[in-house]
C-alpha cells in the first residue's frame, strides 16, 4: 500500500519557484499554473462545448491555484467564481488574479457539502481532473443542477475511469495523493440524469493525460536535485512513482479518462 504524498500544499506552497514554472511549461506547453492533466488547447475546446456568451458567469469546482479559470476569464471573458479546500491554492489564485487585475472570487467551500450559493446563480459548472476526489458524486451533482441557471450547462472529466484490469497495488500508487472514488462511466451518466440532468457529451480524453503524465514526471526526473531540496527525498520520490502509476495505467488504458458534459433542462 503506497503512502500518502502531499501533490497540491506542495505545488501551491512552493507556486512561484522557478523550478516548478519550469516544469509546468514542459509538462503543458503552456502554463497557466495548473496542477492537473489540461492544456490549453483542450481547455479552450472544452470552453466551446459550454456554448457560453461573454460575460457568462462560470462556477470552477476545485480552482486550485486559478489559473484556469483565470485563463477563461482572460480569454473568454468570463465572471469567475471558484471554490477549494486548499487554502494555499486560494491564496494563490488571489495573488493571480491581483496581479492580472481580473476580477475572480476565490473562496473556500467543500464540494461534498452544500455549496454557499443561491439557486440558479451560474451559467455554467466546470470541474477539471477533480471529481474523482468527491465522496458522495450523486449528491455533488444535484448541487451543482440547482446553483445552475435553467439552460446551463456543467462539463466534468473523471481521470480514474476504470477501463481494464487494475491491481490493488496500482490502485493505490494511482490514489496515493489523496481520496479517490473510481467510479463506472455507466454509473456515473446514471447519476448525471438523476441529479436531473441531460447529457449532451460523453468522450475519452486519456490521449491528454498520458500525454501531460510522461512529461511531468520526465521533466521531474531531469531536476531531481533542485526538486530534492524543495521536496525532500520522501516527496519528490513518491511523486514520481505516482506519476509513473498514472503514465502507465493511461498508456495502457486500464484507467481513462472521460469528459462529460450535460445540461440543466428548461422548464
Amino acid at each position: 500500500m503506497s503512502n500518502l504524498v502531499d501533490l497540491y500544499n506542495s505545488a501551491y506552497g512552493n507556486f512561484k519557484e522557478q523550478v516548478l514554472a519550469e516544469i509546468r511549461r514542459e509538462t503543458y506547453g503552456e502554463d497557466l499554473g495548473q496542477s492537473s492533466w489540461i492544456t490549453v488547447d483542450e481547455y479552450d475546446t472544452f470552453y466551446r462545448w459550454l456554448g457560453l456568451a461573454p460575460q457568462a458567469h462560470v462556477l470552477e469546482v476545485a480552482s486550485g491555484s486559478g489559473g484556469p479559470a483565470l485563463h477563461l476569464a482572460r480569454t473568454h471573458k468570463c465572471r469567475i467564481t471558484g471554490i477549494d479546500i486548499n487554502d494555499e491554492g486560494l491564496n494563490t489564485a488571489r495573488r493571480a488574479a491581483q496581479a492580472a487585475q481580473i476580477e475572480a472570487d476565490f473562496r473556500f467551500a467543500d464540494a461534498d457539502n452544500s455549496l454557499p450559493f443561491e439557486a440558479g446563480s451560474f451559467d455554467a459548472v466546470t470541474c477539471i481532473d477533480s471529481m474523482n476526489h468527491f465522496r458522495d458524486r450523486l449528491h455533488v451533482l444535484c448541487e451543482w443542477h440547482r446553483v445552475l441557471k435553467a439552460g446551463g450547462r456543467m462539463l466534468f472529466t473523471d481521470p480514474v475511469v476504470l477501463t481494464g484490469p487494475v491491481s490493488s497495488e496500482e490502485l493505490a500508487a494511482r490514489s496515493s495523493i489523496g481520496f479517490f472514488l473510481f467510479v463506472p462511466p455507466e454509473v456515473t451518466e446514471r447519476f448525471i440524469k438523476n441529479a436531473g440532468f441531460t447529457l449532451l457529451r460523453r468522450e475519452d480524453a486519456t490521449g491528454n493525460i498520458e500525454l501531460t503524465s510522461g512529461r511531468w514526471h520526465a521533466a521531474r526526473q531531469r531536476r531531481r536535485e533542485d526538486l530534492l531540496k524543495l521536496e525532500g527525498e520522501q516527496r519528490f520520490e513518491g511523486l514520481q512513482r505516482f506519476l509513473a502509476a498514472v503514465h502507465k495505467l493511461t498508456r495502457e488504458r486500464r484507467l481513462s479518462r472521460f469528459v462529460f458534459v450535460a445540461e440543466k433542462q428548461v422548464p
